[in-house]
């Protein structure tokens, strides 16, 4: 069912500010940003090797990741796993007794489908499950 890891969601609080420090300071290679309106986001994507790092401004005081940073402060947010469908991954994990933030896929950055499990499921950890659209 899973392929790769395909991003680690990181928070942050300023992505102007972090988009300089991984592009600038960490020489990593920027591949831009997307506001993502349904998730309450501004992203920034950077590849690295067969996954990248995604950060995570909040676009809204009332979204799940300003939330995050209030609760928890910047830092790393989830684990996205690539899976090549993310509806049917949702069904296997909820018959095996997962929990699912997502009962159905919803819309991510570069136009991707995804899904999150509940960090209930998974030992305090969000699972974010991410199906491209090349897949």
């Amino acid at each position: 069912m899973f392929k790769k890891i395909d991003h680690l969601g990181i928070a942050v609080e300023d992505l102007e500010v972090a988009v300089q420090l991984y592009r600038d300071t960490l020489g990593l290679e920027y591949a831009g940003e997307e506001t993502v309106a349904e998730q309450k986001v501004k992203t920034a994507f950077f590849p690295l090797g067969e996954s990248s790092i995604e950060l995570l401004e909040p676009t809204d005081p009332d979204s799940p990741v300003a939330k995050f940073i209030a609760k928890r402060g910047a830092g790393i947010h989830h684990i996205a796993l690539r899976v090549d469908d993310v509806a049917k991954a949702i069904e296997e994990l909820t018959a095996r007794g997962v929990r699912m933030i997502d009962a159905v896929p919803r819309d991510g950055a570069h136009g991707a489908k995804i899904a999150f499990i509940h960090p209930k499921s998974t030992p305090g950890v969000l699972v974010e499950l991410c199906q491209r659209k090349e897949d």
